[in-house]
């Protein structure tokens, strides 16, 4: 008997220990002294202090919850005088995200279901509901409704955070545009006299001092306005599997497409260009998503594509510089 009563407190301690210490709730009723009753039960249980203010009609109501906060909301449901499905429902169609439970007298398998259609959190059969077992259903309702606050708050901050990232990538890409603007203009003001590449192997080949006061840019043909299809579709899939394995597992196809570019003739800002043509176009199919890893991802693409790139044109103008020359067979003589 002593195991069985400390079981019983053991028990009691842990349907208490959910609830607040403190509830106010509103009791939605037909008539009058509905919430006297309940007032005095929960107080004989004693499990925690609760409040409960009365409500009589639909209109006073709805007038008490636009000028007062209540933890939870009691609709004393009667079918034929009182219908508290259409008011759960009119109250969370207003936008009511309080925990709502419906007490009436009709059997539980009549009303469950319509109660969860209604926004409700639960319907309690006056004839089979103790106050130990409606102060369960509150704790649920409560958690329920503090986990569904708390979730689209979550989705909301989560919400905002894609959009910060999404509008930190378009302010990137206008400044990697504007970038390439200025880069234009400067090649456009400052370009020389067109100088032919012959010339100036021939004056390098006649004085080993390095060429000051060439413009590389000039030295450079300048390209057709619009790249081939086939190069822009190929770095456009280059830059999705670049998004997806990362950096160093592309090196040899990276070094491929330096070269390609290399022998186009195609220079650093027109590559750039291509690079932020199809990095608009990837950012723009993410939608909601987060473009955050794509963007650094493409950053160093971008930043690998230029080393090679750089180190081509490098090649190509150290092989101008010290072009090859033709050795001497064996057995002739350089005097001779």
């Amino acid at each position: 008997m002593a195991v069985a009563f400390a079981a019983a407190e053991h028990h009691a301690g842990i349907a208490a220990a959910p609830l607040p210490a403190r509830l106010k709730l509103l009791f939605i009723a037909a008539s009058r002294g509905a919430a006297t009753w309940l007032a005095n039960a929960f107080a004989v249980d004693g499990a925690a202090q609760i409040t409960v203010e009365e409500a009589i009609g639909e209109a006073a109501g709805l007038a008490r919850l636009r000028h007062e906060a209540f933890d939870a909301i009691l609709i004393g449901h009667e079918a034929l005088i009182f219908d508290g499905l259409e008011l759960a429902t009119a109250l969370r169609t207003g936008g009511h995200d309080a925990p709502i439970l419906l007490l009436g007298h009709e059997p539980p398998a009549t009303l469950d279901a319509l109660c969860y259609e209604a926004g409700a959190d639960d319907y309690c059969c006056l004839a089979e509901t103790t106050v130990r077992g409606l102060l369960w259903k509150f704790s649920r309702a409560i958690e329920r409704s503090t986990l569904a606050r708390e979730n689209r708050r979550l989705i909301q901050a989560e919400r905002h955070r894609l959009q910060q990232e999404r509008q930190e990538a378009d302010r990137l890409l206008e400044q990697q545009r504007a970038l390439i603007a200025d880069l234009e203009e400067l090649r456009e003001g400052r370009r020389p006299p067109p100088v032919s590449l012959a010339l100036v192997a021939d004056a390098v080949a006649e004085d080993d001092s390095p060429c000051i006061g060439v413009d590389l840019l000039a030295l450079t043909p300048r390209e057709p306005h619009q790249l081939p299809p086939e190069l822009v579709a190929h770095y456009r899939e280059l830059l999705r599997a670049y998004v997806i394995m990362g950096a160093g597992n592309l090196a040899r196809e990276m070094s491929d497409l330096a070269t390609l570019l290399a022998e186009a003739n195609v220079s650093a800002q027109r590559a750039l260009q291509l690079h932020l043509q199809v990095l608009e176009e990837l950012v723009q199919g993410l939608g909601n998503r987060s473009a955050r890893h794509v963007m650094n991802r493409a950053d160093l693409l971008a930043l690998e594509v230029m080393s090679h790139l750089a180190d081509g044109y490098r090649q190509r103008y150290h092989e101008r510089r010290h072009p090859a020359r033709q050795q001497l067979l064996p057995g002739f003589d350089r005097a001779a």
